[in-house]
């Protein structure tokens, strides 16, 4: 199949680890011109330097702890430069713990870094994308939008609220030649993951190889997914191929997540 993404423009964000880099070389491999957003602009440097047709990408330095700045400076980068016909929303997960425990500090953290960031992106980018009637929004989320997870209270609750921004989002954009999806990573090996492991394998007095050897049995896949498989599903959802899918939610977990 070919994908047809050799003339658009994407922005990628948390793209220097885990599935957001994953899904940056995917979308360079078929011709996309990115540009990535991360706090890091070495490991930024490093990234855009091994991407397939490295001096047709380039980069925006970036905090998503502070949406004000972020608006800014993407703001600035279109004025300047170009639009985007595909937005890949990503950032790391909220603190992991018990949600009677949390913080209403960690709350708010979650809502700025997941929803309010998404929202001043979407807001940036849908305007090239109504001009030239298309554009593609997908928020990289989780599982737990479908299923809260044991441990993950502050998550499972911002989870979902983006799963209802999103979804609102497609019913007001889908007239434009706009979809609007999310992607629900299961366990895939990224440093998210082998945090999780290490606070569970603490939690149950047990080692993390024991563990890990135990949350693989979770899926019937029987193992955990590579950052490449969730970005193909990423890929997909960013062609026209995927023209007809708008407002859901697609689990790429190895069928961990028991409801339809």
């Amino acid at each position: 199949m070919n994908l047809n993404l050799e003339h658009k423009s994407a922005l990628v964000c948390g793209s220097t680890q885990g599935i957001g880099k994953a899904t940056a070389f995917a979308l360079a491999s078929e011709g996309v011109r990115l540009t990535l957003v991360a706090r890091n602009e070495a490991k930024l440097k490093n990234v855009i330097a091994a991407l397939p047709n490295a001096d047709q990408h380039d980069y925006i330095i970036a905090d998503f702890m502070n949406p004000l700045d972020l608006k800014s400076k993407v703001e600035s980068y279109i004025q300047n430069n170009h639009g985007f016909h595909i937005l890949v929303n990503n950032t790391g997960g909220p603190r992991s713990g018990a949600i009677i425990d949390a913080s209403l500090e960690a709350f708010e953290e979650a809502f700025t870094q997941h929803l309010k960031c998404n929202h001043v992106l979407a807001q940036l980018t849908v305007p090239f994308m109504k001009e030239v009637s298309y554009g593609r929004i997908i928020n990289i989320i989780s599982t737990s939008v479908k299923e809260p997870i044991e441990g993950l209270g502050v998550s499972n609750t911002i989870r979902n609220a983006v799963g209802n921004w999103s979804k609102t989002l497609s019913f007001e954009l889908g007239r434009f030649g706009i979809t609007v999806n999310n992607v629900l990573p299961g366990f895939t090996e990224t440093e998210r993951l082998n945090e999780i492991i290490k606070i569970k394998a603490s939690q149950a007095q047990t080692s993390i190889e024991e563990m890990t050897a135990l949350m693989k049995t979770y899926t019937p896949a029987k193992r955990f997914a590579k950052p490449e498989e969730t970005a193909n599903a990423i890929v997909f959802l960013a062609s026209a191929a995927a023209s007809y899918i708008n407002g859901v939610n697609i689990p790429v977990d190895g069928g961990r997540t028991k409801s339809l």
